[in-house]
């Protein structure tokens, strides 16, 4: 079990408290404190079973949680945020369900946002221009109370092998943060892993806690990260169409911005103009054309490690897509 924290806050306290009341008790919990300040160490929540790994600075998600995978020799892996708090049964109801599936790398919680109770995800949903979404956010949690496939879970709160994690390698550490789950995710299902839904596996998340829910922070490296998926992980007929959906995106972010609706809604409500949101795009564009010789090196190992035919994954992201109208809703 993975824990990156940067705030090592109350929230944080309350998700080892909730980790303490597990049903499952055979795991080992390994905090990883990217503050840079030793803040674990003075929370009041960190007791003798809990190992701590400390940075001397912010390395990111995909990077913290890779530290606790090396210094881990367990055989599968879970992942939560400081900011999610995990039902009793959440981790055995995960564990039950991927022994029963070998072919299975990875599942996926049923995620509720800790405010009002509504769902956050049951699994994500990919877009044809390399955005990936929660699957039923917002919605009503009853409505996903069937398991099944996911394409790919919120690394939120996760369950990972780690015989697929050994052979696809761990979260690549360039995302920094948002998308990591997502190109992870993506380069498993090609290497022919699948993705269970657990309904049973519950956790009261608040959302986007420590980066906030549309920052500038976060405005730029979801844009950036989500053209790092595609340059990674698309097919070319695929990679072809991206900038068309890109642009069928933008539009509808503009009605959503106009009908103060979606994210980009309130990336302007925080006093943010829309030129500053153009001049993020822009800038994400840049940072991912200067990154090319790396993630074309990226790419061609992804493919070598390949069990799926492209025009196989291409149906898989069409069995799990969200329309670029949507995207922007949210």
């Amino acid at each position: 079990m993975v824990v990156p924290t940067l705030a090592a806050d109350l929230t944080f306290e309350e998700c080892l408290r909730s980790l303490d009341s597990q049903t499952w008790r055979d795991f080992e919990v390994i905090v990883v404190d990217n503050s840079g300040r030793q803040r674990v160490r003075r929370s009041l929540a960190v007791s003798g079973n809990i190992r701590t790994l400390e940075n001397c600075r912010n390395v990111g998600f995909g990077a913290a949680v890779n530290q606790g995978i090396r210094s881990s020799a367990a055989a599968f892996i879970a992942t939560l945020n400081d900011d999610a708090a995990a039902h009793p049964e959440w981790l055995g109801a995960m564990m039950r369900a991927i022994s029963e599936k070998p072919g299975a790398g990875m599942c996926a919680s049923r995620i509720r946002l800790a405010a009002d109770g509504r769902l956050d995800s049951a699994g994500m949903l990919m877009c044809a221009d390399g955005s990936s979404k929660q699957r039923g956010h917002l919605e009503r949690p009853e409505r996903f109370e069937a398991g099944g496939e996911a394409l790919f879970p919120s690394a939120c709160a996760a369950l990972y092998r780690r015989a697929m994690l050994d052979e696809i390698g761990g979260f690549d550490e360039d995302f920094f943060l948002y998308s990591e789950d997502t190109d992870l995710g993506l380069r498993a299902r090609r290497a022919g892993w699948t993705c269970l839904y657990e309904p049973g596996a519950i956790v009261d998340h608040r959302y986007s806690w420590s980066a906030g829910r549309a920052s500038p922070l976060k405005a730029y490296l979801v844009e950036r990260n989500r053209l790092f998926v595609v340059a990674k992980n698309f097919p070319a007929s695929a990679l072809l169409l991206t900038p068309w959906f890109a642009l069928v995106r933008y539009f509808w972010h503009v009605i959503s911005i106009l009908r103060k609706r979606g994210s980009a809604a309130q990336f302007r409500a925080g006093g943010n103009g829309g030129l500053r949101l153009v001049l993020f795009v822009f800038r994400a564009h840049v940072a991912a054309l200067l990154r090319l010789p790396s993630l074309a090196a990226k790419r061609r190992a992804i493919r070598r490690t390949a069990r799926i035919s492209p025009a196989e994954f291409r149906a898989l992201l069409r069995r799990h897509s969200i329309s670029p109208r949507e995207v922007a809703a949210l």
